[in-house]
């Protein structure tokens, strides 16, 4: 069976996925799960993940879920020489630390805020995108003086704060006043593999 990535095009942590795979090259068959009609709610969907939620991996025999989790699977699995998982303790823990970040300060910010504008979330709209902000600044000045989050090449780290914050607009998070994590953004778009996420028309992009 080939590599299946499990998701939704436009849930940001399925993107998260599926961008790993195709910047490690790794040949896969993306499949939608159809969330709004309860695809994820199934006994069947919920034998590959308890918790309901996607973005799922199937690889040889081997199922994983968690998107921070897909991406640390994968780098042990593909990347041998450390390019995305730096095997030095010191780059690992700081990558870890940012995978935190996309699973926290990215999640309950500009993440919450384009659930709002695009699937209907009821989330605070001015809490989150505040937080989102709170978030954007820090970066903004980490990456002053450096081109990515972690050392001195694209790590985990970057995949993994990506995608949401690149569609951030779409819940209304303005990038403008972040000239450094635009710079960034770039970057990461301009890698061989880039594979960008659908945009909607919600938010700023209204």
């Amino acid at each position: 069976m080939p590599t299946q990535l499990l998701g939704l095009p436009l849930s940001g942590h399925s993107h998260r996925a599926q961008l790993a795979l195709s910047l490690m090259g790794v040949p896969h068959e993306f499949i939608e799960i159809d969330l709004p009609g309860g695809a994820h709610k199934t006994p069947e969907f919920l034998q590959l993940n308890p918790f309901g939620q996607v973005p799922v991996l199937r690889d040889d025999g081997v199922t994983v879920y968690d998107s921070n989790a897909i991406l640390v699977y994968l780098a042990l699995k593909h990347d041998a020489e450390g390019r995305w998982l730096p095997r030095d303790p010191k780059a690992q823990s700081e990558v870890q630390s940012w995978l935190s970040v996309a699973a926290g300060l990215i999640a309950y910010g500009a993440c919450a805020a384009r659930l709002i504008t695009v699937f209907g979330a009821g989330f605070n709209a001015e809490e989150v995108i505040a937080r989102a902000h709170g978030l954007l600044k820090v970066m903004e000045s980490h990456l002053t003086d450096r081109d990515v989050l972690v050392g001195d090449r694209e790590t985990l780290a970057d995949i993994a704060c990506y995608s949401y914050l690149a569609a951030a607009p779409e819940g209304g998070v303005d990038l403008a006043p972040y000239p450094q994590v635009r710079r960034w953004l770039a970057r990461i778009e301009g890698l061989p593999g880039y594979l960008p996420m659908p945009r909607t028309a919600a938010g700023l992009l209204a």
